[in-house]
């Protein structure tokens, strides 16, 4: 677009300036008896006059210039970054979101926990008959497992996407430092921002897979210290006939 816009300017600068001087040119003096004659002063004005019409044109070819060099400044800073991260980084996003949707036992969900703890961790579930303190125990073994498991699978997702960012960083850094417009360096920066959000999310989900086998491991032993009270007290009433507060009290 450059090269073609300067050309006609400077084209149409040439012939401009050619017609003056033509027409400087063609204006002689006439002497007093019908005979041509050399006017110095005359042909000093024209060429003056040829001179100022040949400078405004310079300018105006120079304006031209400007305005085509900001144009294509223009068009630079609207082109787009043709280097796009985002379907990378939603594949992993989903991947780690496909991780924790298949936890074992007791899922990412307020109402599955307070059923799981219900039935297992609290209340009845520890002061049942034997056979169902013995299932609730080995069910909250299997829910501790399955749980460090979880957070086991978790994680190597998280290490997995590493790779994935590495790549995706760099394509992202070259395409930045090669960009030519405003337009492309900031959807460089934008990708690179989205690309750390998708890291923070791997890292919120290595949390909550690890909180979450700390703490059914805790409850474990916690429901463990319970029912060994439980069964601590019905030893000692079968045999001593010990009440259930001086069961504990012993225990302590």
């Amino acid at each position: 677009m450059k090269p073609n816009i300067l050309h006609r300017a400077m084209l149409a600068g040439a012939i401009a300036t050619s017609s003056m001087i033509g027409i400087t040119a063609a204006t002689p003096a006439h002497a007093q008896f019908g005979g041509i004659v050399y006017d110095p002063t005359n042909y000093a004005q024209n060429v003056l006059t040829a001179a100022r019409s040949l400078q405004q044109i310079n300018n105006q070819i120079q304006q031209i210039q400007n305005q085509a060099t900001s144009l294509i400044n223009e068009a630079r800073n609207l082109t787009s970054l043709p280097f796009s991260s985002l379907q990378q980084l939603q594949s992993q996003v989903q991947r780690t979101q496909q991780l924790l949707g298949e936890a074992q036992r007791i899922a990412y969900d307020v109402q599955n926990v307070q059923q799981a703890f219900s039935s297992r961790y609290k209340g009845a579930a520890l002061t049942g008959t034997h056979a169902q303190m013995v299932a609730n125990a080995n069910a909250r073994w299997e829910d501790s497992v399955g749980a460090f498991e979880d957070a086991l699978r978790v994680q190597a997702g998280v290490v997995g996407n590493i790779d994935g960012a590495r790549i995706t960083m760099d394509g992202l850094v070259t395409s930045s430092q090669s960009a030519t417009g405003a337009l492309q360096a900031a959807q460089a920066g934008n990708q690179l921002l989205a690309l750390q959000s998708q890291q923070l999310a791997d890292l919120t989900a290595l949390l909550a897979a690890q909180g979450r086998a700390q703490a059914l491991d805790s409850a474990r032993n916690a429901a463990v210290e319970a029912e060994s009270r439980e069964r601590l007290r019905r030893f000692l009433t079968r045999s001593t006939g010990y009440q259930p507060g001086n069961a504990r009290m012993f225990h302590d």
